[in-house]
């Protein structure tokens, strides 16, 4: 009885650690959002340390992108405008990754078990992604703007420029720049 017992309460202490996936509560001031999840900074630190992409750069493109929510999906595309027929993308998690891109990392970085839902992981995937980003199209990895726009269009497009016929764009990657430059202010008053 008492092998059942603790059987039952390990899978209760161990299904009760995951899938808290509930934005910060003070997304616009770093040191808040870093005191509330150490655990957030830890992994953005270590990305930095691996990859050499500034904590500031990953936190704006994060918040850009799924505003820290680990289980973020993009919004149903509906015909008609009534009948779902699937998500925009198959973006998801912390850095919204595409299903495809996300096969790549994991082959290229032999971490076949990461998962997008997972903040280490998903840092590690964005330091990844923009040391590619450097090589490829030669960003600075302290370039939030740039960083961002090859994040969102892809390497390719990025060299192509396809950014430009979005002025939408343009101007989320300039608030990824201001939001990356007020993160990095605030981030060096907090440690």
């Amino acid at each position: 009885m008492s092998r059942l017992l603790i059987a039952l309460l390990a899978v209760l202490v161990v299904g009760s650690c995951g899938g808290s996936y509930s934005a910060p509560r003070n997304l616009d001031d770093a040191c808040a959002l870093t005191r509330e999840r150490p655990h957030y900074y830890r992994a953005f630190r270590d990305a930095e340390r691996r990859w050499g992409v500034p904590v500031h750069v990953q936190m704006a493109t994060m918040h850009q992108e799924s505003r820290f929510i680990g289980d973020a999906r993009t919004p149903y595309r509906y015909v008609l405008g009534v009948l779902p027929m699937g998500r925009q993308s198959s973006a998801y998690g912390y850095s919204q990754a595409l299903d495809g891109t996300w096969e790549d990392y994991k082959r290229a970085t032999g971490k076949r078990r990461a998962r997008r839902d997972d903040i280490r992981d998903a840092t590690d995937f964005m330091g990844w992604y923009m040391t590619r980003s450097r090589e490829r199209n030669g960003i600075p990895l302290s370039d939030a703007r740039n960083q961002y726009l090859a994040y969102h269009e892809g390497h390719g497009g990025y060299a192509r420029g396809s950014y430009n016929a979005k002025s939408w764009l343009l101007r989320v990657a300039d608030g990824v720049d201001r939001r990356s430059r007020r993160y990095q202010a605030q981030l060096a008053t907090c440690r």
